[in-house]
C-alpha cells in the first residue's frame, strides 16, 4: 500500500481523495494547501493530516508519493521538488504548459527512476479501450481522420478572474480543462502531430482565455484531425475516427463524474452502424492505481514519456497558433 499526499485542496484534489478511499493500492493520508481553515471540516472528516507547507510535507519519510492538483504554472517546480525528495509523483493535466518544461520534468523523473503519473484518465474508459483496439485492427484500414468535441458548462459559474479562465494558467479556451484529454487520445491512437492551426473566441463568459477553441491538425502519418472545445454549452463529448474501411465513435451519455454508460458505434462499408454500451467505471481510480502498480513493480504504466512531452507541445503550439493566427509546425 502506497502512502500518498495531495498538494492542492481545490474541488479536484478533494475528489481524488474521495476516489481513493477504498483503494487497496494507494491511500491519501496527508495534504497541503494555502489555507487549512478553509478545508478543516473536510480534513477532519477524511482523517487527512495537514502540512502548513509543501516543504514540510516532502520532509515526511512516511509519504511515498505526491499527487499534485495545483494551478498549471506551478507544476514544474512542484514536481521537481518531489523528485528531489525521492517521492513518486502524479501530476494533474496539463502536466505543464511548455514543451521545454515537460522535457525537464521527464528527464528529472527518469534520472531518479521516478514514475511520473499524469491525469489523463479517459484512456481507461472501457469503450475508449475498445475504440483504440478497433482503430489499430486490420478491419479499420488506413487511418484517415480523427475528430472530437468535448464541451460543457462546468466552469461557467466561476468568476471571470478565476485562474482557470486566465491566459497565463489556462491558455487556448477550454484546452487545459478538457481539450488536452482529447489530444492525449489522438496521440495514443494516430501518433505524432506534424502541425496545426487553432482559433479561439470569447462569446459569453468573459474569460481572458476565451470560452471556445477549435483546432485543425495534420499527423506525421498523413492523417488529419479536428478538435472543438466549448466552455458554455450543455454537456457533449464525442470522439470519432475514420478509416478507409470503417468509422467508429465513442459518445458519452453523461459526464463521467455521473458514472453513466458510454456508447460505442462502429460502421463498416455497406453495413448498418452497430451500437454497444459499456458500463461506467471510475477511470480516475483506474489511472492512479495503474500508476501505483507500476511503482510497486507489479505492472506497467500505459503513458510513454514521449507522449507526455508531445501532448504539452501540442498545447503550446495551439496557443502559439491562436496568438500568431497562423499554422504552427511541431
Amino acid at each position: 500500500m502506497l502512502n500518498a499526499a495531495i498538494l492542492g485542496l481545490g474541488w479536484w484534489g478533494k475528489h481524488i481523495i474521495k476516489t481513493l478511499e477504498n483503494s487497496n493500492l494507494i491511500q491519501v493520508t496527508a495534504a497541503s494547501s494555502k489555507s487549512k481553515e478553509k478545508h478543516s471540516q473536510f480534513l477532519e472528516q477524511h482523517r487527512i493530516k495537514f502540512y502548513d507547507t509543501y516543504a514540510e510535507l516532502l520532509s515526511d519519510s512516511k509519504i511515498d508519493a505526491v499527487i499534485i492538483c495545483t494551478p498549471n504554472t506551478q507544476h514544474e517546480e512542484q514536481v521537481l521538488q518531489a523528485i528531489d525528495s525521492k517521492k513518486q509523483v502524479f501530476c494533474e493535466k496539463p502536466m505543464t504548459l511548455k514543451k521545454e518544461s515537460a522535457q525537464i520534468m521527464i528527464q528529472a523523473a527518469k534520472k531518479s527512476k521516478i514514475i511520473l503519473g499524469i491525469g489523463h484518465e479517459r484512456r481507461f474508459d472501457p469503450a475508449m479501450e475498445k475504440f483504440k483496439k478497433t482503430i489499430n485492427s486490420k478491419i479499420f484500414g488506413e487511418k484517415m481522420h480523427i475528430e472530437a468535441n468535448w464541451s460543457h458548462d462546468i466552469l461557467a459559474a466561476l468568476d471571470s478572474n478565476n485562474w482557470r479562465g486566465s491566459n497565463s494558467e489556462a491558455p487556448a479556451g477550454g484546452m487545459t480543462g478538457t481539450g488536452v484529454h482529447m489530444t492525449d487520445l489522438f496521440l495514443s491512437m494516430f501518433g505524432s502531430v506534424e502541425g496545426l492551426f487553432a482559433q479561439s473566441s470569447n462569446r459569453v463568459l468573459g474569460f481572458e482565455t476565451g470560452d471556445l477553441c477549435v483546432v485543425l491538425m495534420k499527423f506525421k502519418n498523413g492523417a488529419t484531425g479536428q478538435l472543438s472545445v466549448v466552455s458554455k454549452t450543455p454537456y457533449y463529448c464525442r470522439l470519432t475516427a475514420f478509416g478507409d474501411n470503417m468509422w467508429t465513435e465513442v459518445r458519452d451519455l453523461k459526464h463521467p463524474m455521473f458514472k453513466a454508460e458510454t456508447e460505442l458505434t462502429t460502421c463498416r462499408i455497406g453495413e448498418a452502424p452497430i451500437k454497444e454500451f459499456y458500463p461506467a467505471i471510475d477511470t480516475i481510480k483506474s489511472n492512479i492505481e495503474e500508476w501505483s502498480l507500476a511503482i510497486l513493480n507489479k505492472g506497467s504504466y500505459r503513458f510513454t514519456d514521449q507522449e507526455k512531452i508531445e501532448n504539452v507541445a501540442i498545447l503550446e503550439a495551439i496557443n502559439q497558433s491562436i496568438l500568431k493566427k497562423k499554422w504552427v509546425e511541431l
